[in-house]
């Protein structure tokens, strides 16, 4: 199982303190957003469509200070619409996101 990077940890603690329940509420909140995002990357039928969906989840992982998510996204934004790969590692990044437990 992998640990969540200690700067989106960091990033939440920092906006809502030793509120774990809000801690979980923004969380839940980037993987929605996240979720939503890779929705549309599947649905992606040109190089526009697929770059500018990969830039807002770049920008949800870099507002979120997320190295991994971070990685992914700019691996999409130098991709082929429709990479299976690159869709597998955000998918995978969702669900490890999604299992680790709220620090507090």
């Amino acid at each position: 199982m992998r640990m969540l990077p200690r700067s989106l940890d960091t990033a939440l603690a920092t906006a809502v303190g030793p509120d774990p329940a809000l801690h979980r509420e923004l969380r839940d909140a980037l993987l929605e957003s996240v979720e939503r995002q890779v929705d549309l990357l599947r649905q992606a039928r040109g190089d526009a469509h697929w770059y500018t969906v990969s830039a807002r989840i770049r920008g949800l992982a870099v507002s979120f200070m997320d190295e991994d998510l971070t990685t992914v996204a700019d691996a999409a934004l130098l991709s082929a619409p429709g990479e299976p790969v690159v869709i597998d590692e955000l998918t995978r990044w969702i669900e490890q996101t999604r299992e680790e437990p709220i620090p507090g």
